[in-house]
């Protein structure tokens, strides 16, 4: 979004690039020395410099990147409403949750196990009130 905002339609893409200080062409940006054996020099820069019309886009997209990353791990709807049915039906019987004839990918019970601990992991407040809300239907039925 930031290159959008300081783009100017009427300059090619090279120049805009060269604006902002982003580079066209990578293989240009940083050079690749073509003997191995022998070193870059010291500066590692070119002798010509570019001028940085806008280099407000280089450091808001520094910012960005440098942002911490949102976790945004979620779990499908079937399989929370498949872990509940299975705790809810076998509790925590998990040869008889394989058995079941709701479990159409034949898991095993160590699968489902599994399955249930990532369901626990992701989120364990629900979880929690998921085990709550049980505890008192099982009460009543005794």
């Amino acid at each position: 979004s930031h290159i959008r905002h300081a783009w100017d339609p009427s300059k090619s893409v090279a120049q805009n690039l060269a604006e902002m200080g982003l580079s066209e062409d990578p293989n240009k940006a940083l050079p690749i020395p073509k003997k191995l054996g022998v070193e870059v020099e010291s500066n590692g820069q070119q002798s010509r410099k570019k001028i940085v019309r806008k280099p407000y886009v280089v450091n808001e997209m520094e910012y960005e990147a440098s942002l911490p990353e949102k976790k945004s791990n979620t779990l499908s709807r079937d399989l929370i409403d498949y872990v509940q049915y299975m705790i809810r039906n076998h509790g925590e019987n998990y040869k008889e949750m394989a058995r079941d004839e709701k479990n159409y990918y034949q898991d095993t019970p160590k699968q489902i196990k599994r399955k249930i601990n990532v369901y626990k992991n992701f989120y364990p407040e629900e979880y929690k009130e998921f085990i709550a809300s049980l505890k008192p239907e099982k009460m009543d039925v005794q």
